[in-house]
């Protein structure tokens, strides 16, 4: 790990020491300013002292925060120490590993700081998104299923958020058919089951409880990664997947493909942009026509 990574991990992952991280926008801005110090290889956040705080326009309180994150060496040793023995490794946007398609869709939005648990390859592997709710209709997990099931067969890579319903749905019937998948759970990562064939993925730091905040803002990440991302079922205007596929909408991460269940929520998602399907064939070329399951 370079020192311009460490520093990245400093400023930005959630510690146990209590200590408030810097939020995605403060290390934005730090980060942009940071640049403005002059050549170097990486990101040069590492090596600021409170005098180049003060040249990019920092106050005195805020350098000195800034400075105080940098030094959090021995917290940060810690808890890398322990992502070790569970097998997870931290990344910065600034490794070499970090999800390629994410950092050239969000740009400066990107998570500073991701902690992986699995086969690091997968991030890099074409992916196909599956949201839904927890509660499904029988029609609608036949959806989802059916969705697994064609991501396996056509060597895409499933992405989700291993939620009860139509993640888990399409998330199994993905691996019964030796397929792969990469999962950002809103729950500790520590927590989850490692196995072959999947990455689990989590922002800010591996050990954080659920949270609704939490929950909500990784949906921007799976709908980010995958090439398109199929709804299997949402409610109206209410939820975490009617949030994410309309943030999605607006914002373009991927192709939204909603399946056409009749609701009032499928007819409002094709409203706002998503393509309605009733058949899934194929995911290559999928557009507006049907996807049969």
């Amino acid at each position: 790990m370079t020192a311009a990574e460490r520093g990245v991990l400093l400023l930005c992952a959630q510690l146990p020491d209590g200590e408030k991280p810097l939020t995605m926008a403060q290390f934005r801005t730090l980060s942009m300013r940071a640049h403005a110090l002059g050549p170097g290889s990486g990101d040069p956040l590492r090596e600021l002292h409170e005098k180049d705080l003060h040249r990019l326009g920092y106050g005195e309180a805020d350098a000195s925060r800034i400075v105080h994150l940098l030094a959090r060496e021995a917290a940060l040793d810690g808890y890398l120490a322990r992502a070790a023995k569970l097998g997870i490794v931290p990344l910065t946007r600034i490794s070499p590993a970090y999800p390629k398609r994410l950092a050239a869709l969000l740009g400066m939005d990107c998570p500073p700081v991701l902690f992986v648990r699995g086969d690091l390859r997968l991030l890099q592997a074409r992916m196909i998104g599956v949201v839904g709710s927890r509660a499904l209709r029988p029609e609608n997990r036949a959806f989802a299923e059916a969705a697994g099931r064609l991501i396996a067969g056509e060597h895409f890579t499933l992405v989700s958020g291993g939620a009860p319903g139509a993640d888990s749905a399409a998330q199994q019937a993905c691996l019964s058919k030796n397929g792969s998948a990469v999962i950002f759970p809103a729950t500790q990562l520590c927590s989850c089951q490692a196995q072959d064939n999947l990455c689990y993925v989590s922002e800010d730091g591996f050990d954080l409880p659920f949270s609704t905040p939490r929950a909500l803002r990784r949906n921007r990440l799976i709908h980010a990664m995958g090439e398109k991302t199929l709804v299997a079922q949402a409610g109206l205007e209410t939820g975490g997947t009617w949030a994410g596929t309309t943030d999605n909408l607006r914002r373009g991460y991927s192709p939204v493909f909603v399946f056409d269940d009749g609701s009032e929520a499928a007819n409002a998602l094709s409203s706002l942009g998503a393509q309605p399907v009733t058949r899934l064939d194929t995911l290559a070329t999928l557009q507006a026509a049907q996807l049969q399951f």
